[in-house]
């Protein structure tokens, strides 16, 4: 007989259940061997990666760039997140294909929405917005920076005063 959507859900629940059991009982017992292993070797924080010195830390920090965790705009609570750029990850379309949004798996990093809200105006580059100084009739423009445009040349060399072109 088949079973029901509905009765498949459960049971996944039931297994995922069973599944996060499991994996805290091996944490548990893989956390307790390292510990062993550290008492027996007399390793330091040091030697482990952990207490490194603030200049071993920008070395390391210079050779592969860490994560952070405000770039991680989506997670499941698993362990598995996404930054919200480049394709979908695998574990993401699969839940968005059993009927969850994405709305479900929003952590607590601001939305691309509001992102791009609090972006600063601009021309994205950091440079100020250069100012027209000129102007003429078919909509041609320069900012008096830099060599005069062949249209302004024409204007003027036409008698055009510079005037009528300036905004």
């Amino acid at each position: 007989m088949a079973q029901s959507y509905k009765q498949l859900q459960k049971q996944i629940e039931a297994l995922q259940k069973r599944a996060d059991k499991l994996k805290s009982q091996e944490v548990g017992g893989v956390v307790d061997r390292i510990k062993v292993a550290i008492a027996h070797y007399g390793l330091t924080a040091d030697q482990l990666g952990l207490g490194a010195a603030p200049a071993a830390r920008k070395a390391t920090a210079s050779k592969k760039p860490a994560a952070s965790s405000s770039s991680t705009k989506y997670s499941d609570g698993m362990g598995r997140s996404w930054g919200g750029r480049g394709p979908r990850p695998q574990w993401l379309r699969d839940a968005l294909a059993t009927g969850k949004t994405l709305e479900d798996f929003t952590t607590g990093a601001a939305s691309p929405k509001a992102a791009a809200n609090t972006k600063s105006k601009g021309n994205g580059k950091g440079k100020r917005k250069t100012q027209i100084r000129f102007r003429d009739q078919a909509g041609n423009t320069w900012s008096g920076m830099g060599p005069r445009p062949r249209w302004l040349k024409e204007a003027l060399a036409a008698g055009q005063p510079v005037e009528q072109l300036t905004t």
